[in-house]
């Protein structure tokens, strides 16, 4: 299962580097991450930085997040994490605009791995299912996650119950994402 989804995950990220160069006939560029060092830098411009992903350099695990909510997490999710090092990604999801969440550097690993923690303590509280982000929508309220059960990517709101099932699993979910350049 982790092996299908780390297959997903690169190819998907090699067809959103290509679609940046086609269509711009550069590098993906990051403006948020321009003054933030990562081994993903090509090259620091005025507008932003252009990167490509890189392998993931540290132990490809979230046992400090399994630990500290004493659980097992879904393969995808720990896949999705620990795949490469790589900027957010723009999609469009069956018309709804979506960031996919990457990890830029070994401190953003960090801190993803906090955020995830926090995220599975507020589940537990709220005796909800557990639930991993892995993206952003236009919606404070509202992200994209993989439920920690069934591996299913859903969207759900923050804080309740409401959830809808988006696609069975990461990689397809990932086969049906359009690619957004954010200029």
């Amino acid at each position: 299962m982790m092996q299908h989804s780390l297959d997903a995950i690169h190819n998907f990220t090699r067809r959103f580097c290509d679609s940046w160069q086609q269509q711009t006939g550069h590098l993906p560029v990051s403006i948020g991450l321009a003054d933030i060092d990562s081994p993903c830098v090509q090259q620091r411009a005025e507008h932003g930085v252009y990167w490509l992903p890189q392998p993931f350099t540290l132990p490809a695990h979230l046992d400090a997040v399994e630990r500290g909510v004493e659980i097992a997490l879904q393969p995808s999710v720990v896949a999705w994490y620990t795949a490469q090092f790589a900027a957010d990604m723009a999609v469009s999801f069956r018309g709804q605009s979506i960031t996919l969440l990457q990890v830029w550097n070994e401190e953003d690993f960090q801190r993803v791995q906090e955020n995830l923690i926090g995220h599975l303590v507020m589940k537990r509280r709220l005796k909800q299912t557990p639930t991993l982000f892995i993206g952003a929508t236009d919606h404070d309220t509202e992200i994209i996650s993989v439920c920690n059960l069934t591996g299913e990517v859903i969207r759900e709101a923050l804080g309740s119950k409401k959830r809808e099932i988006l696609s069975e699993n990461l990689a397809d979910f990932l086969a049906e994402c359009e690619i957004v350049i954010v200029k």
